[in-house]
C-alpha cells in the first residue's frame, strides 16, 4: 500500500517537476516581462539598461536596427505599443545564454491608427558582466 500511494504522488508531482525553472530562466522570464512593460512606457532608460551594446533587432518585415536605432525608434518613433502579451513562451539555456521564444500579440497605434499585432519572436539574451542583456531578437510572421 506504501509504494503504491509513493508511487501515485510522484506521478502527480512529475508533471511539477518537469516545469519547474532554474534560476536563470526564471530571470530571464522576468525580464523579457519587464522588457515588454519598458516598451510599452517607451522607456529609454530601462531599453537601454535591458539590451546589450551589440543588440541585433529584427523585425517581422525584416528591418533590422541596431540599439541606438531600435531605442530611439520605441521611445520617439510613430509606433506606440499599447499592450504586450506573449503566450507560449519557452526558454532553453545554454551556458551564459538564454534563447526565448513566445507568441508576442501586442494592441498599438501606429501613426495614430490602431494596429493589432501577432507574431513570433525569438530573443537571445546574453549574461554579461553578471546581467542578463537582450542581444538579438527576430521576429516572423506566423
Amino acid at each position: 500500500m506504501k509504494n503504491y500511494m509513493f508511487y501515485s504522488l510522484l506521478f502527480l508531482l512529475l508533471p511539477v517537476i518537469g516545469v519547474a525553472q532554474s534560476k536563470d530562466e526564471s530571470d530571464v522570464a522576468a525580464l523579457v516581462e519587464k522588457f515588454n512593460r519598458a516598451m510599452v512606457s517607451a522607456d529609454r532608460g530601462q531599453l537601454e539598461e535591458l539590451t546589450a551594446e551589440e543588440l541585433s533587432y529584427g523585425h517581422s518585415s525584416g528591418k533590422v536596427q541596431d540599439k541606438a536605432a531600435f531605442v530611439d525608434d520605441v521611445v520617439t518613433g510613430p509606433f506606440d505599443f499599447l499592450t504586450i502579451e506573449v503566450a507560449e513562451q519557452s526558454i532553453r539555456m545554454a551556458g551564459e545564454t538564454a534563447i526565448v521564444r513566445h507568441v508576442f500579440s501586442s494592441k498599438a497605434t501606429n501613426n495614430g491608427a490602431l494596429t493589432d499585432i501577432r507574431i513570433g519572436n525569438v530573443l537571445v539574451w546574453q549574461k554579461q558582466k553578471g546581467q542578463w542583456k537582450l542581444i538579438a531578437r527576430q521576429a516572423f510572421k506566423m
